[in-house]
């Protein structure tokens, strides 16, 4: 059994290989959690009325710090839903303009480009891309930018197909060009290193509570400096027009949110020092390695080969990957077949007209986790 596993909370008797859904939390930052929560309750007004600003600020920092920012270019959301709704219900567009994205985007994130679209009359278009490599990936997306290219939004990391963008260059490109990028990095903080002002995006939101494994509702939303002034608050209260300002008006106007519970915002330093505890680069290295073994075997199993180029897996995915399933796969009779019978959690996705499984490799997953999995899926393909 990998030693890590010990930490956390997690079903022993549950093979769990979907760590990129919801994440896990390991049993120090959960008890952190829980203290917190335990502190708000002993004095809510104490804690609320007169320390809030103070150990937000505080946790604010470490994070900053973490990602390679200052703490007042950083709020604290619950999740990158609602950061990367911040920005696109308060950038202004309208008839003949166009939002350009990949075709591998989140599907709750594409449902918010859409009702926006259809609110304010602009153009929201999925890109196909090449994946043979990273040149082609670039010129691919490029090449559907147009004169009426407003606003570029792409993940970094995306949901259903595990795959690693290069989102550098297109940054890089898009500010020479004028137009805004908007970065959803869902799946980055813990699984790749993240420094937010070299990487240069207008704006970019992180979840805390996937691959940092901070608590459950415990994401980001930064702001380059230069565009803070674009955004309007999604929930407009005290912030707005603060008598007691933080010093930051981005702060201000997106922190408080009324009564909410923050004690997984508050959780987050310990996140951090946890991994860094735990050697967690050498622990990434790891678990790409497994990540490595487990799509090349489902591939060798299925004999379809992966999205990307196999020569590049390297670049193209880190502990998050997936396999093409044969097309006449009944993803649903699967996915109930290894969870029933072999106590399997892994999720099965329909992308485009492609079957997929994707593999969530984390610290507390070892070789037997894929054996379980390769066994299971050789019996029931």
């Amino acid at each position: 059994m990998n030693p890590l596993k010990q930490y956390f909370l997690l079903d022993p008797n549950i093979c769990f290989l979907n760590h990129g859904s919801f994440g896990a939390t390991p049993k120090p930052v959960f008890e952190e959690y829980q203290r917190w929560q335990r502190e708000l309750e002993y004095q809510p007004v104490e804690f609320m009325d007169r320390r809030f600003t103070g150990l937000m600020a505080e946790s604010r920092a470490v994070l900053g710090e973490y990602l390679g920012t200052h703490a007042n270019n950083l709020v604290y959301t619950q999740n990158v839903t609602i950061s990367m709704n911040i920005v696109a219900r308060s950038l202004k567009l309208g008839a003949g303009d166009e939002v350009l994205a990949s075709d591998h985007e989140y599907g709750a994130m594409d449902r918010t480009w859409h009702f926006l679209a259809k609110e304010h009359g602009f153009s929201y278009i999925n890109q196909p891309v090449s994946l043979t490599s990273k040149e082609a990936f670039i010129e691919s997306f490029w090449s559907a930018v147009t004169e009426h290219t407003r606003v570029i939004f792409l993940s970094h990391i995306t949901s259903p197909t595990a795959v690693i963008f290069p989102v550098a260059e297109i940054i890089k490109r898009a500010r020479a060009a004028g137009i805004i990028t908007v970065i959803d990095g869902a799946h980055v903080p813990g699984q790749l290193p993240l420094v937010l002002d070299s990487l240069g995006a207008d704006f970019y939101g992180g979840n805390l509570h996937k691959w940092l494994c901070a608590p459950k509702g415990a994401g980001f939303l930064y702001a380059r400096p230069e565009m803070q002034q674009l955004l309007k608050p999604l929930v407009v209260s005290w912030g707005y027009e603060s008598i007691t300002p933080s010093g930051s008006e981005f702060v201000d106007h997106h922190e408080w949110w009324g009564t909410r519970d923050v004690a997984a915002f508050l959780s987050v330093p310990v996140a951090i020092k946890f991994q860094q505890e735990h050697d967690w680069d050498k622990v990434r290295v790891a678990c790409h390695e497994l990540a490595e073994d487990a799509q090349r075997r489902i591939c060798e199993l299925t004999g379809l080969a992966p999205l990307h180029a196999s020569h590049q897996s390297d670049s193209w995915f880190a502990q998050l990957t997936t396999a093409p399933l044969p097309v006449d796969s009944d993803l649903v009779a699967l996915k109930t077949r290894l969870y029933d019978v072999f106590q399997i959690e892994v999720p099965l996705i329909s992308w485009q007209d492609k079957n997929l499984i994707r593999v969530s490799i984390q610290g507390y997953n070892s070789k037997e986790d894929v054996d379980r999995l390769l066994d299971a899926l050789s019996a029931l393909l």
